[in-house]
């Protein structure tokens, strides 16, 4: 057997685990959005003290909209339905994550990537941006919509 066979019959078998890891991804993710944005949503007040305290303005108002986002679009992650859409939100909330409560681990991302990569945001950041470059593949709603739409619609 020749060394690209090889490599041929390689790739093959790993194509085949990029589905179930981005279920993987999107069901542990998604969850957990669903899971911190319920609790944003159900302590609110709790939250916008917290959102006040580091400087965020309108501090019950962005919690609320934090927490909804994280809920809704959390949801909708792990269901993969509207994955890439629902990542852009789910992105940047964790990118103000970033520049308001880690702000000291962000500054500190060349200097010491350590402190960037072991901040909170940083595995949720990673996982909606696998989702958004990949997309929710085979075992997604989106893919089960998809195959049920008449030919014409498509």
């Amino acid at each position: 057997m020749k060394c690209s066979e090889l490599v041929h019959r390689f790739e093959g078998a790993a194509d085949g685990l990029r589905s179930p890891l981005l279920l993987a991804i999107r069901l542990y993710w998604g969850l957990q959005f669903v899971q911190t944005g319920w609790g944003k949503l159900t302590h609110i007040d709790r939250t916008a003290a917290y959102f006040g305290q580091i400087g965020i303005p309108l501090p019950a108002l962005n919690a609320a909209l934090a927490g909804g986002t994280e809920f809704l679009c959390g949801a909708l992650f792990a269901l993969g339905l509207c994955t890439r859409v629902s990542s852009v939100p789910l992105a940047l909330t964790m990118c103000v994550a970033y520049a308001t409560a880690e702000r000291g681990s962000l500054a500190q991302v060349f200097s010491n990537p350590d402190a960037f990569t072991s901040a909170t945001p940083f595995l949720f950041l990673l996982a909606v941006l696998i989702g958004a470059a990949f997309g929710p593949g085979y075992f997604s709603l989106d893919r089960a919509l998809v195959r049920r739409q008449p030919a014409a619609a498509k």
